[in-house]
């Protein structure tokens, strides 16, 4: 079992070859997961070949990255295929094999159990066996508190992510100013204090624990400094303030339904109507904003009431829906700037170099000297200056 320590801390060689042998027995009794062999222009004629795993192809900011990360791959003419484990990490395993098997020169893994150091070692272990560098992104591959141990032990490795924490922070302030601005108009029932619905995601998630914490206590602070009271969960009863998508995943589907159970008893005829939700991705404020359009409100009309709803990502439909004054606010995550980072990284090893050669200039985290953990910033989203890049 993986600790933590920098002093090694791999499994015996014995047990790792049998973990191995069993998941390529598992791969050649599966037919669950997908891949998918597109390939770069010109690429027929290139030797050097980039595996790319995503956990999900349906998740929407992971499906921004692929669509950048494939052009990115295609304008320098490098080969690749691609494999959508659907959210389950046994099928990611066994599709790293086959791709080692098939001669990948380099493995790129959005992880599907995130936050797993053990589950990441796994394939460390795989890719170190092979001798082929491996780039994971945006899902923490090491439990909070652990980043960098994996990092630290491996060679011909880097993650290109976020910094965890930023974007609740920024949600938080982001919601905090709002409601200070606008606090007797999102007070519907008049009693003083704003009650919201909060979606988390991803249970063990980093990014959603962070957002969920960051997000409550930066609001509050604000609100409190301004003389305001701390905002209140909907739901007194409940021991979490938040909901959590039982799929394991950040789905539109899992706020909405849980947003149209909570407004059969949370809503103005009750007097303890929902008055602000706070969403851990655009897809899942998507979701909470189709149940309270199903409920007469965010319809982006002047007679209409729209109750706020903030999320991160700033998807296209994210973007679109605060366009239409339906949603309220967003934290940006940079798809691009990731598929541009990760095809650096791809491109340096082809290269023969080291996978951070050359990219001084990314940031890194370098409050614990983690220097191959690349780490890019999120933003507020601000409709006006995209406005003004979509004119240029």
């Amino acid at each position: 079992m993986l600790t933590y320590r920098r002093a090694p801390f791999i499994r015996p060689l014995l047990v790792m070859a049998i973990a191995i042998a069993l998941a390529s027995l598992l791969g050649a009794c599966s037919s669950s997961g997908k891949a998918n062999d597109a390939r770069s222009a010109g690429s027929e004629s290139t030797v050097y070949t980039a595996a790319i795993f995503y956990y999900d192809y349906d998740d929407v900011y992971i499906s921004s990255v692929r669509n950048a990360l494939t052009a990115d791959l295609a304008s320098h003419q490098i080969a690749y295929q691609e494999y959508d484990a659907d959210h389950d990490q046994m099928t990611q395993n066994t599709q790293i094999d086959k791709a080692i098997q098939n001669g990948a020169d380099i493995l790129v893994v959005n992880i599907v159990n995130s936050g797993s150091a053990e589950r990441s070692d796994v394939i460390c272990q795989k890719a170190n066996q092979a001798g082929i560098p491996i780039v994971f992104f945006n899902r923490p591959i090491e439990q909070q508190g652990y980043e960098g141990v994996i990092l630290d032990y491996y060679e011909n490795i880097a993650f290109v992510g976020t910094d965890s924490a930023e974007a609740g922070h920024l949600q938080g302030q982001m919601i905090g100013e709002y409601l200070v601005h606008h606090f007797d108009e999102v007070d519907l029932n008049d009693d003083g204090r704003i009650s919201y619905a909060l979606f988390k995601g991803e249970a063990a998630n980093v990014e959603a624990i962070y957002r969920t914490k960051y997000s409550v206590e930066d609001a509050n602070a604000i609100l409190v400094t301004n003389g305001y009271p701390a905002l209140t969960y909907f739901d007194s009863s409940s021991v979490d303030t938040f909901q959590l998508d039982l799929t394991g995943s950040w789905t539109s589907d899992s706020a909405q339904n849980y947003m149209l159970t909570n407004l059969t008893r949370y809503n103005e005829d009750n007097g303890n109507m929902i008055e602000l939700v706070i969403a851990n991705s655009d897809s899942m404020a998507g979701g909470a904003i189709s149940a309270l359009q199903m409920h007469g409100y965010n319809l982006g009309t002047d007679d209409c009431t729209t109750i706020p709803v903030f999320g991160v990502d700033a998807t296209a439909e994210g973007r679109q829906l605060i366009a239409s004054g339906i949603m309220t606010g967003t934290i940006a995550q940079d798809a691009e700037a990731m598929a541009d980072c990760i095809c650096q990284m791809v491109e340096n090893a082809r290269g023969g170099h080291d996978l951070l050669s050359g990219m001084d200039s990314y940031p890194r985290d370098t409050e614990y000297g983690r220097e191959r953990m690349v780490l890019l910033p999120y933003s507020i989203y601000s409709p006006s200056e995209q406005a003004a890049t979509d004119g240029e």
